[in-house]
């Protein structure tokens, strides 16, 4: 945000620079976004929330459905901004879409992953859990709006700083949300990690049908995935936005573009509607030995 000559602005609200008049150097990012990229991850994110709306309609896992589909939203939105940044660098919407949104979406996505666990625990043995299953709701849930206020907060308080330092205090908001949301995500992990290790060592793991232990492979591996991305936002973000890390392309694709959308894929292949016992799923079930019967009674 260094001053540029001739009355030029790089980066705001009342940004006037283009490539034909100002340097790529002089934009936030110091770089083209890679059209290429964006164009993937919108079609990423874009089958995805389309398979999680079908997935979610067919077994009744509405709540669910409904985070994936908002993260998902978000994430499209997000790299929709990083479409506009590349025809124009210094495009403050685009800049203000692609920091919010971007950042923000993956908190979604922990939201419904924290639902999940109390509805494993209630369906595979609550004895096993330190906790009752409805804690996880009231713990986890409100710690996920805090860090979704704060990202929400000083992303945009860092888009409209006039002034470097105004644009740090920002920055610092922001990184407060994602450290609160790593701190969350590694609590959540151990005690889904403690869970497990109870389940297995009672013996309880090899009651588990193949459905159950599927759906929980790809749910660990998920919050894995999000909780390595929020660690790299973190790296990312200390040095704000003026940092040379910031400016990383490549590094953003693979830590924040790849990795969330491997952790989506991961809720999509192990969709908790397929293991979990629901209304559908219990509709579809009665409805299957209602037909079987008949048959059955037929060749006795």
């Amino acid at each position: 945000m260094d001053a540029l000559p001739y009355g030029l602005i790089s980066f705001g609200p009342d940004a006037n620079c283009t490539l034909e008049i100002c340097p790529i150097e002089a934009s936030l990012l110091g770089y083209r976004p890679s059209l290429a990229a964006s164009g993937t991850f919108i079609g990423i994110f874009s089958t995805a929330l389309i398979v999680h709306a079908i997935q979610g309609w067919w077994t009744w896992t509405l709540g669910f459905m409904a985070s994936i589909v908002c993260g998902c939203i978000l994430e499209i939105a997000g790299y929709v901004g990083r479409i506009l940044i590349y025809n124009n660098p210094f495009d403050f919407n685009g800049f203000i879409m692609q920091i919010v949104c971007i950042t923000i979406a993956p908190l979604f996505f922990c939201a419904a992953i924290y639902v999940l666990l109390s509805q494993v625990i209630v369906q595979v043995d609550e004895t096993k859990s330190r906790f009752k299953p409805k804690l996880y709701y009231w713990i986890f849930i409100p710690c996920d709006v805090v860090s979704l206020v704060l990202q929400a907060v000083g992303g945009a308080m860092s888009c409209l700083a006039s002034n470097k330092d105004d644009v740090q205090v920002g920055v610092d908001i922001s990184l407060a949300g994602l450290v609160f949301q790593v701190v969350t995500i590694t609590c959540f992990c151990a005690l889904f990690a403690d869970y497990l290790v109870s389940c297995k060592r009672s013996g309880i793991w090899t009651t588990i049908d193949r459905r159950m232990k599927f759906f929980l492979i790809f749910l660990f591996l998920s919050i894995l995935f999000i909780l390595v991305r929020c660690v790299y936002r973190i790296v990312e973000l200390r040095e704000g936005y003026f940092s040379e890390m910031f400016r990383e392309q490549p590094l953003f694709i693979a830590l924040e573009s790849a990795i969330t959308s491997v952790a989506v894929v991961c809720l999509t292949i192990g969709h908790p509607g397929y293991a979990l016992h629901n209304k559908r799923r219990r509709t579809l079930d009665n409805e299957k030995m209602r037909t079987d019967s008949p048959s059955v009674l037929t060749q006795q």
